[in-house]
């Protein structure tokens, strides 16, 4: 009878004990870092993903992350082109204020532009570099004890300057280090780290006609342009292997993909797939940069299946590890749809609401050339199939991956956190974002409420006349009501003097601010 009393009192005290274990693993589990992953299209337009409206890519992963978590109706990249852009994303600060302003290949070091030169001598790769002290996303999150890395393209300093990767913050980096080189994703080489890995590809190089005499409707005359490693798939499986060594502490991963930016290379099975859907079309001979290709259409098409079904992957991947629950999951793209390489942007619709021609995507800050999609999931974080219409921007996901990883906000940043909309909280709101852009003639762009304006042509044409446009009645800025609220444009030049900073770069001032130029 004792020994009954003994071992019903033993299964008791199991399992209050249990219960307790478990109340403080949950506890532990809601206080935990959560796991961060970025993912940075390149040139992927407004309206190129289904759940914006696309009829002809088909993007089912990105679309199911959308109705797992919220979709941004009104968020804004850093800049209309490369560089600029993941510098405002990486420092939190706009461009009146980012260190870099433009795609700058600092040619005073030589024939930058020489692919094969570059391929022989390293020291011609890569962009101007961030200063070593910037503080970046991934030094932020990197104090704050996450293995942090960056997957694809960089950009922001040369091989063998304080700008690469790893001296900006980043614990493992593997990809392209300079914008040029990924203008192939069959490249001689990528990145791991500080060094070079080879890969199996005598590329021709970016810009390569077909040969003379070539049938532009043979697929013979396109095998130089498909070769044996295709980029995508190594650096994907080198971002799978980071995430399953690191899966038992919080990691912080920037997956700047460089898909679908031109060149349009993509796997036979997506084309494929595509030129069964759109059938027949006209071959893009090359003469608008990048790769001659058989179907462009289709081309382009699969290289942004392609990126979705590797999105499909990676949260499988996260399922498996048993780390998804605790991983919040942004998608995004560093600017809008871009107009040359044989993309079609008007014929995809790839801006979505706004104009996708020349002129009005990348390159230039009308909405088609900066609204960009943006796409946070967060299981039980962040309400599924929520649609949010906060105006934000590049400069404010720096002090947002702060605030979820419990990290402190640098004084100096332009942006403000939208975790509180993240979490369906009241959310303090920008009373004005400002772009300046010195490249494409120079222009700049403040937008307050529903109102846009917008300068260009202001180093080329020395203009500074504003035109002014409502987005809510007039997104494809064809409506100029400037001289209807000339309150407004005053407001618009106070913003400006506030906002702009003398650039270091000669090349990036604007004299009509009163820039000291040396030109």
């Amino acid at each position: 009878m004792k020994m009954k009393k003994y071992w019903i009192g033993f299964a008791c005290l199991t399992v209050v004990m249990l219960g307790l274990f478990a109340c403080n693993t949950s506890e532990t589990n809601k206080t935990e870092k959560p796991n961060i992953i970025y993912i940075l299209a390149d040139d992927l337009g407004y309206g190129e993903l289904g759940c914006y409206g696309q009829e002809l890519i088909e993007t089912p992963n990105i679309d199911q992350l959308a109705s797992d978590g919220m979709l941004f109706t009104n968020h804004y990249c850093g800049a209309p082109v490369c560089a600029p852009s993941r510098s405002v994303l990486m420092t939190g600060k706009h461009m009146g204020h980012s260190y870099v302003r433009g795609n700058d290949e600092w040619r005073e070091r030589g024939d930058v532009w020489n692919y094969r030169a570059q391929i022989a001598d390293s020291t011609l790769e890569g962009q101007r570099p961030l200063p070593v002290e910037t503080k970046t996303i991934g030094r932020l999150l990197q104090g704050s004890g996450y293995k942090t890395a960056v997957i694809g393209k960089w950009g922001l300093g040369a091989p063998h300057t304080e700008g690469i990767a790893t001296k900006q913050g980043f614990d493992y980096f593997f990809g392209y280090n300079c914008q040029r080189q990924a203008h192939t994703y069959y490249p001689v080489h990528l990145y791991e780290n500080e060094y070079r890995v080879y890969l199996n590809n005598d590329t021709v190089a970016p810009g390569t006609k077909l040969a003379e005499g070539a049938d532009p409707y043979a697929e013979e005359s396109y095998k130089p342009y498909n070769l044996a490693d295709y980029s995508g798939d190594i650096m994907f499986e080198r971002m799978s292997n980071f995430i399953a060594e690191n899966s038992a502490n919080p990691f912080f991963v920037y997956w700047a993909n460089p898909i679908p930016h031109a060149p349009i290379q993509a796997p036979k099975k997506w084309v494929d797939y595509y030129i069964e859907k759109f059938g027949d079309e006209a071959p893009y001979d090359g003469k608008k940069g990048y790769f001659p290709h058989k179907n462009p259409r289709a081309g382009y098409a699969a290289m942004v299946s392609y990126m979705d079904d590797q999105v499909g992957q990676l949260i499988q991947q996260l399922k498996d590890l048993g780390v998804y629950e605790n991983t919040i999951i942004m998608f995004t793209s560093d600017n809008g749809p871009t107009y040359n390489g044989g993309t079609d942007s008007p014929w995809f619709n790839s801006a979505g609401l706004f104009k996708s021609e020349y002129g009005w995507g990348k390159g230039f800050l009308h909405e088609g050339g900066i609204r960009v999609p943006m796409i946070a999931s967060w299981p039980g974080h962040i309400q599924a199939g929520t649609v949010s219409n906060h105006i934000s921007a590049f400069w404010d996901v720096l002090p947002t991956l702060c605030d979820i990883s419990g990290t402190a906000v640098p004084e100096d940043v332009d942006g403000i956190s939208f975790l509180p909309e993240l979490y369906g909280k009241p959310q303090e709101k920008h009373e004005y974002l400002y772009w300046e852009y010195p490249e494409y003639g120079g222009q700049l762009a403040v937008r307050i409420g529903n109102f846009k304006a917008i300068c260009k042509n202001v180093r080329k044409e020395n203009n500074t006349t504003f035109e002014l446009f409502d987005l809510d009645t007039d997104p494809q800025e064809q409506n100029n009501i400037a001289a209807q609220h000339p309150e407004i444009i005053q407001k618009v030049n106070q913003i400006i003097k506030n906002e702009h900073t003398e650039s270091w770069n000669d090349r990036w001032k604007f004299k009509q601010l009163g820039d000291k130029t040396e030109n």
